[in-house]
């Protein structure tokens, strides 16, 4: 079997990993590739094609959710790290693909399969002198050598959490160590992005971490999810938790379990985004008495009407962080709205419409020079 049919196989069941900033719809093409290239949103807001895809299908770890766990019938296959280099090279050179996101079953343990990643890593970089978007996983029970030189190569690393603590990771996965495996990598990330220049990173800059977890598979709740994700982000700096609604794979110990209401993933990641940019604690998302984020309504819309509906915001003298606590102002908005009210105060919502926010969404919560712009809305 060619190396081309190769990597068709082992792209074929990585739906379920999630690529950069946005779930990536599969791009509706002809290319003989299309059906593992797929429109990612990257880091800085560009989208790319990107190429995601194992090294191997084969893995020695038997998560129970997984679609690659060892015992499961299905075809497996692997590309050696130099085959897997010419292979994206020659898509990168046809212009196919701008990137790659790399990950890998578990063969070996995690320091021989990473030794195997970071092989095609330093292929593409310094022998096919690839100067694009490179995505490396962080293999489980690597060695701090490995992940500072992954860090050196790569645009961007990852390692998936996959639960919010080692309880519910037993449930998912009975033999990877939440501690050991999975969450000192990442603290070995942030003490060496912690403790060096930038300039030693690739092309003079550090890589974005991310993470992901499983959804619905444990048994556990939001706030689970979202205390570790609380933690990540104030503690060990990562760019970005992903949340992957459970969905049953057939021949796994978890096949009859029911997939994840989609709903679940947007309320988290709301509720994440409201603690990595608009300074939300844990101690004031909307939790339910079982822990978890109520499905029919955003989660800064369910905390501004229970404390700004009687309390409105003065839009010309609110700070940085109360606008950021008003539906429909994000940090754009809010760095926008501070520039223009140091030339002149705001005295219509026509001018907030001017400078792109909503003055339907932000109506019920904020004052206009000391008044509610209630009368001035039915104007528009």
């Amino acid at each position: 079997m060619n190396p081309q049919d190769r990597l068709k196989i082992l792209s074929s069941d990585m739906d379920f990993e999630l690529a950069e900033d946005h779930n990536c719809p599969k791009i509706d093409s002809k290319k003989k590739y299309s059906g593992f290239v797929h429109d990612a949103v990257m880091p800085n807001g560009k989208t790319i094609p990107l190429l995601k895809t194992l090294l191997t299908s084969a893995c020695e770890r038997d998560c129970h959710y997984c679609p690659f766990r060892a015992g499961r019938n299905f075809r497996r296959t692997t590309l050696k790290p130099d085959e897997m280099a010419q292979v994206f090279i020659g898509m990168h050179r046809a212009g196919i693909v701008e990137g790659l996101f790399l990950s890998s079953g578990l063969i070996g343990g995690g320091v021989s399969t990473q030794d195997r990643l970071l092989d095609t890593a330093q292929i593409l970089r310094q022998k096919l002198g690839f100067k694009g978007y490179l995505h490396l996983k962080i293999m489980p029970g690597v060695e701090f050598d490995q992940v500072e030189q992954a860090l050196r190569l790569a645009n961007r690393v990852s390692i998936n959490l996959e639960a919010p603590n080692a309880k519910r990771l037993d449930i998912l996965a009975p033999h990877k160590h939440f501690s050991d495996e999975l969450i000192k990598p990442l603290k070995w990330i942030n003490k060496i992005r912690s403790a060096n220049s930038n300039k030693t990173g690739w092309n003079g800059r550090w890589p974005s971490v991310a993470t992901q977890f499983v959804v619905g598979g444990a048994g556990e709740s939001d706030v689970e999810l979202l205390t570790t994700t609380e933690y990540l982000y104030q503690e060990l700096k990562l760019r970005r938790a992903y949340y992957s609604p459970f969905n049953p794979v057939k021949d796994t110990p978890l096949e009859s379990q029911p997939a994840t209401n989609l709903q679940r993933e947007s309320r988290l990641y709301q509720a994440s985004f409201l603690i990595r940019d608009y300074g939300f604690s844990m101690e004031e998302l909307p939790f339910n008495q079982q822990g978890n984020l109520p499905h029919d309504s955003d989660p800064k819309l369910s905390w501004a009407k229970l404390h700004l509906s009687n309390n409105p915001i003065e839009i010309n003298d609110a700070s940085k962080e109360e606008l950021l606590r008003i539906p429909g102002i994000g940090p754009k908005g809010a760095a926008v709205l501070l520039s223009e009210r140091n030339k002149n105060r705001m005295t219509t919502t026509e001018e907030l419409r001017k400078i792109g926010i909503n003055p339907l969404r932000v109506a019920p919560f904020i004052l206009i020079n000391g008044f509610r712009p209630t009368r001035q809305l039915s104007f528009l």
